[in-house]
């Protein structure tokens, strides 16, 4: 068992105490089809030693919530968390030599006179997951390669508080990049979790714990991906790490689908 490399990301992955929301909305995530039977949800919360009438009166939570739709015995995601989806597939198979960049810009600035802090929070929110950085108060900027229609609830309200300029041609430092993206941070994590997963490929989930902890891990590896700017190509480090984590991930998140489906 792979102790030492578990105890270099722990700090990363924290307390794995998770909730039956956080169980539920993240098989669904992780799932090849985002929707499972309710027997199946059941059994998976059942690792977690949730109960099935926990786990049911959750499901019926998160339908009335608008986050699930239930036919017939069997949830899918809907609203936020199918956008999650979206994101989550997006950052996992992101593939920078697809994406040609002209060597413009997106800039996304601030222009209504009044905001609640609720605006500023939900243009914070939108902004990070549309992957924009904050290069000062009220002015949010990544290199134009991704295109303005991905993601449109994000992107709906970044329109009702922002005036964009798409295709702004702006020179921007090497060192401010790293700086507004974080990219030192966001490698050092990335390599820690690259290493965190391959020492999992081989070891058997034998017992509650091991299966918690891969779990855990691979909810981990799914935020620091969508952490990741996606920049182009021209802009990363020749030793951009954000390669070689999807291409781990996606050997891990096979093997760890096995391992759930011989569980339930």
């Amino acid at each position: 068992m792979p102790t030492a490399s578990r105890a270099r990301v722990a700090d990363l992955i924290g307390d794995r105490t998770l909730s039956a929301r956080s169980v539920l909305a993240t098989a669904l995530l992780g799932a090849d089809e985002p929707r499972l039977t309710v027997g199946e949800l059941v059994g998976i919360a059942s690792l977690f030693g949730i109960s099935d009438g926990a786990t049911r009166t959750c499901l019926w939570r998160m339908v009335s919530n608008g986050e699930l739709t239930g036919d017939d015995g069997i949830y899918a995601l809907a609203g936020p968390l199918l956008e999650r989806r979206q994101r989550v597939d997006e950052a996992a198979r992101y593939d920078d030599t697809a994406l040609p960049w002209d060597g413009t810009w997106e800039l996304a600035v601030v222009s209504l006179d009044r905001r609640s802090a609720a605006d500023r929070l939900a243009l914070r929110k939108s902004a990070t997951g549309l992957h924009l950085a904050e290069l000062r108060e009220g002015v949010w900027i990544r290199p134009d390669n991704l295109g303005p229609k991905r993601l449109p609830t994000l992107r709906a309200v970044l329109d009702r508080q922002c005036v964009h300029f798409h295709g702004a041609a702006t020179d921007i430092a090497a060192e401010t990049v790293r700086s507004l993206f974080s990219l030192d941070d966001w490698t050092a994590d990335a390599r820690r979790l690259t290493v965190a997963m391959r020492d999992e490929l081989d070891v058997e989930a034998v017992d509650a714990d091991d299966f918690i902890y891969q779990f855990a891990l691979s909810i981990t590896v799914v935020r620091h991906l969508q952490l990741d700017p996606l920049l182009p190509a021209e802009l990363e480090a020749e030793d951009w790490p954000g390669h070689e984590l999807r291409s781990t991930y996606r050997q891990f998140d096979e093997v760890f689908k096995r391992r759930l489906a011989g569980r339930r």
